[in-house]
Order: structure tokens, then sequence, then C-alpha cells
């Protein structure tokens, strides 16, 4: 500990108070997790569970039922649910998945999708928030995400010294978080992969072309803005969802008559596990944490993207990203978990976790399966990487008062920061970079509830002029 660096031992604290575990019942709780869950829990709720309700009408607007090409804005609803899909589907959806079952059991998936179908909650009003409060620039480009609902709409309520502390503390979270998790460990968790599966794990000069490769895709990428990022990840998601989804398709047909009995397992053991610290609550807590990392429902990250949409109604991209979780935490987080659990390799003893436990499942099917998700990986990784330096580059934007070099700058940093990412041990800075993201959390959840009667009559008028015919289909 001596001869740990002042500044990691800054890094390190930090870290330690944002993922301070209180113990309950033998449990570890993180307090970080139970406030992204209670406001979950309150906002489906508080919009009486339109979750349920609106998820039909989402589906439709992805589809361009209700697009209009005049409306102010720059991206599609489809392409800004991709771009936010790919900040949020990575490595969570393969490790995390395994992580959860390692310690919670089959049950712990149970409460894993239970938090998503909460979390669809919160992301709806973030999300309808940031297209709210966005500023429409002379070059048609668009600022929003919780920087400007929190500086502005607490100013409406005349609480404006307040929304600006609240709204500057985002922004910095965010930067950090981007250059980090969004960052750093995306380019060294995908280098790792490349590296293992070509069998040239040590190859430090591989390692810094890796690095340096990924660093001029990514650039070639976000030098171009949201349309540019859009572009991309409406083609990637859909692949990389589509070929990880199909792998787990194959692992669970070839294992066809262990389904019912995998099921009835994540059921039973939700709530009467075996062997599990904690009991049922140990298992509650570890579904529930896995699927906030996960699908980040509550950081804010996401109402950045949507607020890019071409929309000049706000609830109808709150709409559109309560899919979000469904796809990251209901869809991809479950077809994992089935998989591990039917294939039977999270209790054979051999001692595997995380992506190792993943890769461990396909392989019971297929020798070469490890492969495939070694793709999967690279893409998620890719995908998250571009979206989040759309996030800090934004967050930049708004510090600096939507200065366009400052933005450039950033664009800049985050590409070498790829690079060190990839040939970096980066322990503390993650550690730093992952409680960076999480704290996120803080700012923007007080700021949705103190605005939650405002959202709600967004949301109710918006409904209204659905129902009353004022707003149609135009396809």
């Amino acid at each position: 500990m001596e001869d740990e660096p002042f500044f990691d031992r800054i890094l390190n604290k930090i870290t330690e108070i944002v993922f301070y575990p209180v113990t309950i019942g033998g449990v570890d709780i993180l307090p970080i997790v139970v406030w992204l869950i209670v406001a979950a829990v309150f906002f489906t709720v508080y919009l009486g569970f339109l979750n349920v309700r609106g998820f039909a009408h989402a589906i439709n607007l992805v589809r361009g039922r209700y697009s209009k090409p005049e409306d102010a804005g720059e991206v599609s609803h489809f392409q800004a649910l991709a771009t936010a899909v790919s900040g949020t589907v990575g490595l969570g959806n393969i490790a995390g998945v395994a992580v959860a079952i390692t310690l919670g059991g089959p049950g712990a998936t149970f409460w894993m999708i239970l938090a998503g179908f909460l979390g669809m909650s919160t992301k709806l009003a973030e999300c309808t928030l940031g297209v709210k409060y966005r500023k429409e620039h002379a070059d048609g480009t668009v600022s929003g995400g919780p920087m400007y609902y929190l500086r502005d709409g607490l100013a409406d309520l005349g609480l404006k010294g307040l929304g600006k502390v609240l709204a500057a503390a985002f922004a910095v979270f965010c930067i950090l978080g981007s250059l980090g998790g969004g960052n750093m460990f995306q380019a060294n968790q995908a280098t790792a992969q490349i590296l293992a599966v070509t069998g040239n794990e040590g190859n430090t000069g591989l390692t810094w072309a890796i690095g340096i490769a990924f660093a001029l895709a990514v650039g070639m990428v976000i030098l171009g803005g949201i349309k540019s990022i859009a572009r991309v990840t409406e083609k990637i998601v859909p692949f990389m969802a589509a070929l990880y989804l199909l792998a787990c398709l194959v692992v669970i047909l070839a294992n066809l008559e262990k389904v019912p009995g995998a099921f009835g397992d994540i059921v039973s053991g939700a709530f009467s596990p075996e062997g599990i610290t904690g009991g049922v609550v140990g298992v509650l807590i570890v579904g529930f944490q896995r699927a906030a990392f996960s699908n980040e429902a509550g950081i804010g990250s996401a109402s950045i993207a949507h607020s890019a949409v071409k929309t000049n109604e706000p609830s109808t991209e709150g709409h559109v990203a309560l899919l979000e979780p469904f796809i990251d935490t209901i869809v991809i987080c479950t077809m994992t978990a089935l998989m591990i659990v039917i294939s039977g390799v999270w209790e054979d003893g051999q001692g595997s976790e995380g992506v190792a436990l993943t890769s461990s499942a396909f392989e019971t099917v297929v020798p070469w399966f490890p492969n495939v998700l070694a793709v999967a990986v690279i893409l998620f990784a890719f995908s998250t990487m571009i979206s989040w330096s759309y996030y800090g580059m934004k967050a930049t934007g708004y510090l600096f008062g939507d200065n366009q070099t400052a933005e450039n700058v950033y664009k800049v940093v985050f590409c070498i920061f790829t690079v060190l990412g990839s040939v970096t041990a980066l322990d503390a800075v993650l550690g730093f970079s992952d409680a960076a993201i999480f704290l996120m959390s803080v700012p923007n959840v007080i700021g949705l509830y103190i605005l939650a009667r405002v959202l709600r009559k967004e949301i109710s008028q918006y409904r209204a002029k659905i129902a009353n015919g004022e707003i149609q289909r135009v396809k």
C-alpha cells in the first residue's frame, strides 16, 4: 500500500466510497444499485406501468409509422435506439450474466429480468426529458441529455442554482466514465479476446497494433458526429445481436429437452435457492445488481443519444427508449442465462467465470463457437466505444458552452485513450471510471424526481393527442 501512487490512492478511495457495500443478513448490498432500483420502481408505478401499456406504440415508432421528414433533429428513431443500445449492450451481457449465475445460481436470472422490466420506465423518463429540454443549433445539430434538463428544467421550477450544480456534476462524471468504462475497458477486453483467439498473449507489438487499429476505426466514425455514429450502429447493432443470439439459440436447441427444467430452475432458484449466501435476498440482490450494470437505466447516458432524434414530440423518444432494457436485459441477458444454465457449465466445478464461463457454454455444442463469441465481444466493444464517445463529447461541449473546438479536442483525447486502454493494466483507473458512470445516476435521478410532474404531464398530453387523433400514423 505504501508504494501505491498518491493519485491511485485517491481514485481507489472514491471507488470504495461509491461501491461501499452495506451488509444486511449476511448479504452485501450496494446502495448505488438500490438507488437505481428504487427509482425504477417509482417511475413504473408513477407512470402507470407505461412500460407495458406503451410497448406496442414504441414498436410502431421504431418502424417509422409516426416519423415525419420535416421534424427537427438529426437521426431516426431506429438510429437513436441503435446508438443507445450499442452503448449498453456489451460485456455486461456476456460476462455480467455469467457472474450473476456463478454468485446467485439460476434464480438470479429471474431478478435480472424483473430489474430490466422496471428499468424500462426509468429510460422512458430520462429520454422524454432529454428531448424536451434539448438545444437545437443553427447548423441543424442538436445537444441534449441530463445536462440540459437538469439545468433548464430545474431553472423553470425556480431551482436554477441546484440545476447548474447537478448538470455540471453529471457532465464531469460522464466524461470520466466515457474515457474509462466506455472506452479503455472496452478496448482492453476486445484486445485480450483477439490475442487469446490468435494465440498471441504477451505479444506487445501486436497489442499496440490492435490498439492503434481500434483508435483509427473509432476515430473515422466519431469525427462525423452523431449522424456518422448512427449510420454505423444501425448496421452493427442488429448484426452483432443477431450473431450472438443465433449462437445462443444453437446451444439452446442442441439441449432442447433441458429447456423446461432450466426455466424451472430459474423460477424456483429465485424464491428457494440452495447454498446461496443470504437466500432469496442474496439472489435478488445479485440479479438486480448485474441488471443495473448491464442496462444503465437511470444513469442518463442514453438520453444524450436519444436527444438527437427527429421528432417534435419528446414523449415519442421516451417510448422508443423503453425498448432498450427489454432488448438488453430481457432478451439478450435471458438468452445468455438460459444457455449457461442448460449447458451445465456453471455447476461443473471448472472454476470458469465471466466471459470464460459463457465461452465454455458455447464450446459444449460446437468447439469453434468461442470464436463466434470473440467476434461478438469485439463488435460489442467497438459499438460501445463509439456511443460513449458521443456521450463524452456532448458532456464536454456542455461544460465549454457547446464549443465545437472543445468537442473536437475531446475526440482526439478519446482515441488516445483507446490505444492506452489496449496496452495498459487499468486497475485503479478502471475502477474509478466504473464509479464515475454510476455517479452519473446521482444528479440524474435527483433531477428525475424533481421533474416527475413535468414528465407525467408531457407524457399524458402526448398520449391524449394519440387517442383523439391529433397525432396520426404517416405510414
